[in-house]
């Protein structure tokens, strides 16, 4: 099974470093020298790691070949997808893959259906799900445990407590109001 672990953002410098956007939780396994990753496009690769360091809170990697920043430039935007046993699970019981989420069941403490799990959406700060609902429509929920309190893989779902007005707008309550002065 493939994994995608990162995407190569700017080139550092002029060695052929590029930034990283890392897209896992395990990234000293995953993105560590020697390692070996296919590449999406899959013109590109595959790209084994050279060097990897941390400058300033960002994760810079050197790839076998890619020598100065004109190279490393060409790399941007690629993605790193590692290749992961299928059976393989994090050491961490409150982490999970990408591929034990999708098609669960998405369901509310109440036992309400709410939709099934179509993508994750990774962004800096938090992860999102990508549920689909049963009218086709989409609903974003953030993959936090004060939202998504419960993972059950042997059932194949996810149980959520949302807040007012995630699933439904008519529910929002307003935090505060502007008064004029």
């Amino acid at each position: 099974m493939q994994l995608v672990v990162a995407r190569i953002g700017r080139a550092h410098g002029i060695k052929g470093e590029v930034t990283v956007e890392v897209r896992t939780d395990e990234p000293e396994l995953r993105l560590g020298p020697g390692a070996v990753l296919a590449t999406e496009p899959s013109s590109v690769g595959p790209l084994t790691i050279a060097t990897g360091r941390v400058h300033s809170g960002r994760l810079l990697l050197r790839f076998e070949g890619v020598a100065d920043r004109t190279a490393a430039e060409a790399l941007r935007n690629t993605l790193l997808i590692a290749e992961v046993d299928p059976e393989e699970v994090p050491e961490d019981p409150e982490e999970f893959y990408d591929h034990q989420l999708i098609d669960l069941d998405v369901v509310t403490r109440a036992g309400t259906e709410v939709g099934r799990i179509s993508e994750i959406s990774h962004l800096p700060y938090q992860d999102l799900l990508v549920v689909q609902r049963p009218d086709g429509s989409e609903v974003l929920i953030p993959f936090v445990s004060e939202i998504v309190p419960e993972i059950d893989l042997e059932e194949q779902r996810a149980v959520i407590d949302p807040p007012p007005g995630l699933l439904d707008d008519s529910q929002a309550e307003i935090a505060s109001s502007r008064e004029d002065s």
